[in-house]
């Protein structure tokens, strides 16, 4: 029975989720400034953010124990309390950069708590017919969380320093976990579950899951790829830092419209498959714009048309994943797909800037891959709940 409460409960998951990822890249916006505030190398600050893909992989499966064994009330009220306390220690001992990295430590290990969440929070509030809505919607708030920082932080930093911006952020987490404790519910979802590790077993013999697990694995990691070295990409053609911060601004806002309309699509046609392969061949034109485009209004076409594709997948990828390994919980297919990207994550960013040359050679491999991933998306099979 439809519950018009869930509305209320997915907002308040939304603003922990985007308080959380504001956290995350809280410092990438101002590496530069950062790094001379401390008096340290630009990459020991993108170590800020590249701590929280090493802390998911030595966390994911934990998380999604508790997320599936004490619900997602817990796992996220949890995950919430950790981003909020470290989020007031940064600004408390913001002089410190080594206790400014513990707090950033911190805040990753509340972050696969609240990623892993999504599905299950789908699955035991809403109805089969809404839950690619329902996931859409809380994917975009991690979207929502990344695009805020990346344009807030600067001006903070400028308008109340280095102590004051750290705060102001721990303030806005404090606040978002006392609404998601305060109002959150738990729910038990109306399908039948199978203990998380058995589950773990079942959905590696999935043939479908397995594929989806490749094509997130080069999915997400070519989303952290570009969006990590975008400044580095542009430059070669005489693009600025400006230009590149307004590139990754706009490859985000892409990917809000698309995670908000391609879902509802998804649920109103009953169809995942299809969304799937179309943003994978889709986001090619967007990526082929951003490796070689020579004019800005072209770049910035193809950012938006880049990020419309490649972050609409996200929530249908995830819904299609629970509903592929029914009755695994949720929490386990969930954080297994982001687990595949945070590895990717990784691999790909120091990838990109390993190969010799440009940024060129790494984003024509890129291309391929996702081809290749566009091919394995045909292989796949309608999900189980439509056919």
């Amino acid at each position: 029975m439809k519950s018009p409460y869930r509305w209320l409960v997915l907002l308040v998951f939304m603003l922990v989720a985007f308080v959380n990822q504001a956290s995350w890249i809280t410092f990438a916006p101002i590496t530069g400034e950062a790094a001379r505030h401390y008096g340290t190398s630009d990459l020991v600050i993108g170590l800020l953010s590249m701590v929280f893909m090493i802390v998911y992989i030595l966390l994911a499966i934990p998380s999604a124990w508790v997320i599936d064994n004490r619900g997602f009330r817990l796992a996220v009220g949890v995950g919430a309390l950790l981003t909020a306390v470290f989020a007031l220690a940064r600004g408390a001992f913001s002089g410190s950069l080594a206790l400014v990295f513990v707090a950033q430590v911190g805040i990753a290990v509340g972050q696969p708590l609240i990623l892993g969440s999504i599905t299950r929070l789908a699955a035991c509030w809403f109805p089969v017919e809404e839950r690619a809505t329902a996931a859409g919607l809380g994917t975009l708030s991690l979207y929502l969380g990344i695009l805020a920082a990346m344009i807030l932080t600067p001006p903070l930093l400028q308008r109340f320093g280095m102590r004051g911006m750290l705060l102001g952020y721990g303030f806005v987490a404090s606040a978002a976990a006392a609404l998601f404790l305060a109002l959150a519910r738990e729910r038990p979802s109306d399908s039948p579950r199978v203990p998380m590790f058995e589950g773990l077993k079942t959905s590696l013999r999935n043939r479908d899951f397995l594929l989806l697990l490749v094509i997130f694995f080069i999915g997400l990691g070519l989303f952290n790829g570009v969006t990590t070295w975008v400044e580095a990409i542009v430059r070669p053609r005489g693009f600025g830092m400006d230009q590149a911060g307004l590139l990754g601004g706009v490859m985000l806002i892409g990917g809000i419209i698309g995670a908000v309309v391609v879902p509802l699509i998804s649920d109103g046609l009953r169809r995942r498959k299809p969304f799937i392969i179309l943003a994978l061949f889709g986001l090619l034109p967007g990526l082929v714009g951003i490796t070689f485009a020579a004019s800005y209004w072209l770049l910035l076409a193809s950012g938006f048309w880049f990020g419309f594709f490649l972050l609409s997948a996200g929530p249908i990828g995830f819904q299609y994943g629970a509903e592929l390994t029914q009755p695994v919980p949720e929490g386990t297919s969930n954080t297994l797909l982001v687990l595949m990207g945070q590895i990717s994550g990784i691999l790909f960013i120091f990838a990109m800037d390993a190969l010799p040359g440009t940024m060129t050679v790494s984003l024509v491999a890129l291309m391929a891959l996702t081809a290749g991933a566009g091919v394995l998306a045909c292989l796949l099979k309608e999900s189980p709940i439509w056919r």
